[in-house]
């Protein structure tokens, strides 16, 4: 099932919003250790996600039995496509980014960020050629964003703008799904894309791309992907919520201190060879970080500000109405 289809079948059905999580049924995926007739009684919660690094604590879901619920994640090729489906309650919850979680919740979206996916992790990649080596010589050229409501978006207006180009008139800004920006790459559609690993690092062992800049060069320890829950899920079912926000935090210190056995696991979520998922794990070191997790005021209002400053959007919303920090203090302990 494709996830048009899947959007519209699950508009369709009683999915029990009110009550926070769905009925498991077909196609769940069943915990290891748990009985068939224990699961028919365990709640679902689906999760939506995109197939890239910054998404990785998603492995959680093979490393857990849980007690309260049934996980379920749904994989989505594009931004627009999860946007959707978390709007319109298909799934009770998304990694996504943080322009758009901010932009789903001042279009009155009830959904709050409980939990950071990352820092760092993405990364200008260009195509390979003796023309094309720095930032300065992106000049007059085309380069892939995954969506204007994106921290990549916000990345490549600071780079640029530092670099004294003008990010509005001096380049071309297109709109492209990740899965996709490889192959625009490698076919000439695009001269370089800026956006979430392992896409970079793909590209960099396929010998069609260089990276130009990692993003954590350009904005240090920057936030993008973040856990948005809707809000009648957390006021209904917090001990859920506690539970998974707790092995994502286990996932997240696992993917630190294991980050080979972190990219064998990825396999199943992320569909990409090992070898790619270890290196943009590990070369170099911090290119993407799993450490710090817990979402903090300053780092979504650092995000806001630039998203008005670069005039990606006019208006603020209440960031303490929309980040829920109380979960992720308590899986780390802070």
């Amino acid at each position: 099932m494709n996830r048009r289809e899947f959007i519209k079948n699950s508009a369709i059905l009683t999915f029990g919003i009110a009550s926070g999580l769905t009925l498991a049924g077909c196609g769940n995926t069943q915990q290891p250790g748990t009985a068939s007739s224990q699961s028919k009684n365990k709640p679902t919660l689906k999760i939506g996600y995109l197939p890239i690094t910054d998404h990785l604590t998603m492995i959680a879901h093979g490393q857990t039995e849980y007690r309260q619920f049934i996980l379920e994640p749904v994989k989505f090729s594009g931004w627009a496509e999860l946007a959707e489906a978390l709007k319109g309650g298909a799934i009770q919850g998304a990694f996504a980014l943080t322009p758009i979680g901010m932009s789903l919740k001042q279009k009155g979206v009830p959904i709050k960020a409980v939990f950071l996916g990352h820092r760092n992790g993405s990364v200008l990649t260009a195509k390979n050629s003796a023309d094309l080596t720095k930032v300065e010589e992106l000049k007059g050229k085309t380069i892939a964003i995954p969506s204007r409501f994106s921290t990549h978006n916000i990345l490549i207006h600071k780079l640029l703008t530092e670099k004294g180009i003008n990010p509005n008139s001096d380049v071309k800004l297109l709109d492209m799904s990740p899965p996709e920006m490889v192959n625009a790459l490698s076919t000439g559609k695009v001269d370089a894309f800026i956006v979430a690993e392992p896409f970079g690092g793909q590209a960099e062992l396929q010998k069609v791309g260089k990276v130009l800049v990692l993003s954590k060069d350009i904005w240090p320890d920057h936030i993008c992907c973040v856990l948005n829950l809707h809000e009648e899920v957390i006021q209904k079912q917090p001990e859920a919520v506690e539970e998974l926000v707790g092995s994502l935090a286990k996932a997240a210190n696992f993917i630190e201190q294991n980050p080979q056995e972190a990219a064998k696991l990825s396999l199943k979520y992320l569909g990409q060879k090992q070898e790619v998922i270890e290196h943009v794990l590990t070369n170099p070191k911090g290119r993407i970080t799993f450490a710090n997790l817990v979402p903090e005021l300053k780092d979504f209002s650092a995000t806001q500000d630039y998203l008005v400053q670069f005039g990606i959007t006019k208006d603020k919303i209440d960031l303490v109405q929309y980040i829920d920090d109380r979960f992720a203090k308590k899986a780390f302990g802070v």
